[in-house]
C-alpha cells in the first residue's frame, strides 16, 4: 500500500472511533427511555396511534409485528411504482414501472438490500424516490436498528417475559438516531457539492461538440440494413447534454447512514452529483460504519460489560484491516496479465498507478479500494467504483465479505446481531469440548438456541447457492450473461450473494432487470432478511423457565 493509502485508512479509523464512542452511549439512552426530551415529543405520537408504550411484548408479537410491517412497506412501495406515471412530483412523466421490476425494488429496499436493476434517474419519479425509496430507507434501517436491541435485551433481562414494543422501539429508532444524524450528513455532504432541488432536468451546452454513430432509420423507425444485413450507420453530432436533477442529499445521506446503498443515479456514488470530492466520500465512508460500529459499544454498555462490545468491535475491525490491506494492494499492484503482454512498460511489476479501470480519477485507487471494502463490510452495496473491474483477486475480497456473512460491522443491527449469533455458537462449541454448560453473559444456552443460531448461519448461503445454481441451469439465468466463462458465473455468484446478504452491490455485466432474475433475486433477498430477523428473535428464549429457576 502506498503512504496516501494508509493515511487515508488510518484516518478513517480514528475519526470513526471518535465519532461512534458517543453516539454508543446515546444510541443506549435513547433505545432504553433515558433520553430526557424523549417521552415528551413521543406521547402524542403514540397516543395518535393508539400505541401505549408502557405495554411490552414477548419475542413472537414483536416478531410478527415487525413482519407484518415491513409487508405493508412492500405493498406500499410496489403500488406507489406501478401508478407513478398518475402521481405528482414527476417532472420528466417518468412512466409506470413493470410489475416484476416493482416487485423487486419494492422488497429490495424493505429488506435493506437496495439492489436496483434499473437506472435511478431514468425510471423514478422525484415521488417514488422520496415517499418511496427513501421512507424505506429510514425504516429498514431502523428494523434492524430494533432486532439487535431487542436480542441485547435477552441477554441482559435475565428473568423477564418481554423483549420490548417494537413500535416503540421503531419509533425512537428513527426519530433520535436516524433523522437527526441524517439531517447533518445531509447538510454536509450539500456543502460539498450534492445537488438537492425539485427541478426538472437542465439541458446544457457542452465544452466540446460530441460525434458518435448511430444506425440510420426509415420514416417508419425501422433500421436500415446493407446489403449483408449490417444496420446502415450514420454520424450525428450535439453540442447539448441533459443532466438529472432530483433531491440527492437528503436520500443519499439515509442511504449510506442505515447501510441501504440504493443510488439516486444509476452510478451510485461514482456520480459527481452524489460524490463531488475526496472529503464527500470520505464522509460517505464514515455514514456507512457509524451506526453498526456504534451499536457494539451499545452492546457493551448494555449488558454492564464494557469489554464484550470492545471484544466485538476489536474483531470486526481486525477483519476489516486485513482485507482493505488486500483489496487495495490488488489493485494497486495492478493486472499482471496485462504486464506480460507488455501493454505498460513503464514498471516491471504493473501497470503505471496500478488498476484504474473502473475507477473515478478523482478519487483513485486508495479511497476506492477503502469504499469497496467498507460497503461490502457493511450491508451498504454502495459503491464509487465498478467492482466487476476489479483484478480478480482485488474482486473477490468484496465477495468474500459478503459471503462471511456481512458481520464485519455489518448493516446497521444486522452485523452487531449476526456476530453474536458466532459468539454463541462459538461459546456452544467450547463448552461442549471442555464438558460445561456453555454460557454467554450469564445466559445458558440450550437446543433450541442452537438450532436457532443454526439457521441464521446457514439459510443465507443455502440461499446463494439455490439460487446461483438456478441461474446457472436455466436458460433465463445464463440470457442475462454478458461475460461468457468463468467470469460470468462470477457475476450471477456476486448477484445472489448481495442479494441474500441484503447487500445490494453487482459485479455488473450481468442483465439483471428481467422477470427471472426480478422474481430471483426478490426471493432471495426475502428469504436472507427474514431468515436473519425471526431465529435471532426466536433466541429471546435462550433465558427459559429451567434456566431461571438454576439462576
Amino acid at each position: 500500500m502506498t503512504s496516501q493509502a494508509w493515511f487515508l485508512l488510518i484516518t478513517f479509523v480514528i475519526v470513526l472511533l471518535v465519532l461512534s464512542w458517543p453516539l454508543g452511549r446515546m444510541i443506549d439512552a435513547v433505545m432504553n427511555g433515558r433520553f430526557r426530551w424523549g417521552k415528551i415529543v413521543e406521547k402524542p405520537i403514540y397516543r395518535l396511534l393508539g400505541i401505549d408504550p408502557e405495554t411490552e411484548t414477548g419475542w413472537l408479537f414483536y416478531c410478527i409485528g415487525l413482519v407484518l410491517f415491513n409487508a405493508l412497506g412492500v405493498l406500499f412501495l410496489f403500488l406507489l411504482q406501478c401508478f407513478q406515471a398518475y402521481l405528482p412530483f414527476n417532472p420528466q412523466n417518468m412512466p409506470n414501472i413493470s410489475v416484476d421490476s416493482s416487485l423487486n425494488t419494492a422488497v429490495s429496499f424493505v429488506t435493506n438490500t437496495n439492489w436496483q436493476g434499473y437506472g435511478g434517474e431514468t425510471t423514478m419519479s422525484y415521488l417514488s424516490q422520496m415517499a418511496g425509496l427513501t421512507v424505506q430507507n429510514f425504516l429498514s434501517a431502523a428494523t434492524g436498528i430494533v432486532v439487535v436491541i431487542a436480542m441485547i435485551r435477552g441477554f441482559f433481562r435475565r428473568s423477564a417475559q418481554t423483549v420490548g414494543n417494537v413500535w416503540v422501539d421503531l419509533t425512537r429508532a428513527t426519530l433520535w438516531i436516524l433523522l437527526p444524524l441524517s439531517a447533518i450528513f445531509a447538510l454536509l455532504l450539500a456543502n460539498e457539492g450534492v445537488i438537492q432541488n425539485l427541478s426538472p432536468y437542465k439541458e446544457v451546452q457542452t465544452i466540446e461538440t460530441q460525434i458518435r454513430q448511430e444506425p440510420a432509420k426509415d420514416l417508419n423507425g425501422e433500421i436500415v440494413l446493407d446489403k449483408n444485413g449490417d444496420p446502415v450507420l450514420e454520424t450525428k453530432t450535439s453540442d447539448t447534454q441533459v443532466l438529472a436533477m432530483g433531491p440527492v442529499a437528503s436520500q443519499l445521506s439515509i442511504k449510506l447512514l442505515g447501510t441501504n446503498g440504493g443510488g439516486f443515479f444509476n452510478t451510485n456514488s461514482a456520480h459527481p452529483f452524489e460524490n463531488p470530492t475526496a472529503f464527500a466520500n470520505l464522509l460517505e465512508m464514515l455514514c456507512i460504519f457509524l451506526i453498526p460500529e456504534a451499536l457494539c459499544f451499545t452492546f457493551g454498555r448494555m449488558v454492564s460489560d464494557k469489554r464484550q462490545g470492545v471484544a466485538i468491535f476489536s474483531a470486526m475491525l481486525a477483519i476489516f484491516l486485513a482485507f482493505t490491506i488486500a483489496v487495495t494492494h490488488f489493485e494497486q499492484v495492478g493486472n499482471p496479465d496485462l504486464t506480460a503482454l507488455g501493454v505498460d512498460q513503464t514498471q516491471t511489476v504493473a501497470q503505471a498507478g496500478g488498476n484504474m479501470e473502473g475507477k473515478e480519477v478523482r478519487l483513485g485507487i486508495a479511497a476506492s479500494s477503502l469504499f469497496a471494502s467498507v460497503t461490502t463490510s457493511a450491508s451498504c452495496g454502495a459503491v464509487n467504483s465498478m467492482h466487476d473491474s476489479y483484478t480478480p483477486l482485488g474482486g473477490a475480497v468484496p465477495l468474500i465479505l459478503m459471503q462471511l456473512g456481512e458481520v464485519v460491522f455489518g448493516g446497521v443491527g444486522t452485523g452487531l446481531y449476526n456476530m453474536l449469533v458466532f459468539a454463541i455458537m462459538a461459546v456452544f462449541i467450547e463448552g461442549l469440548m471442555i464438558g460445561r454448560t456453555p454460557e454467554y453473559l450469564g445466559k445458558k444456552i440450550e437446543a433450541f438456541d442452537m438450532k436457532m443460531a443454526s439457521i441464521t448461519i446457514l439459510i443465507t448461503p443455502l440461499v446463494v447457492l439455490l439460487g446461483t445454481a438456478l441461474a446457472t441451469m436455466t436458460e433465463a439465468g445464463r440470457a442475462g450473461i454478458l461475460n461468457p466463462g468463468p467470469h460470468g458465473f462470477s457475476e450471477m455468484l456476486y448477484a445472489f450473494t448481495s442479494a441474500a446478504n441484503n447487500n445490494g452491490s453487482a459485479f455488473a455485466g450481468l442483465s439483471a432487470n428481467t422477470p427471472f432474475y426480478n422474481y430471483a433475486l426478490a426471493a432471495a433477498m426475502w428469504i436472507g432478511r427474514l431468515g436473519g430477523i425471526i431465529p435471532v428473535l426466536a433466541m429471546e428464549k435462550i433465558d427459559s423457565a429451567e434456566n431461571r429457576n438454576a439462576g
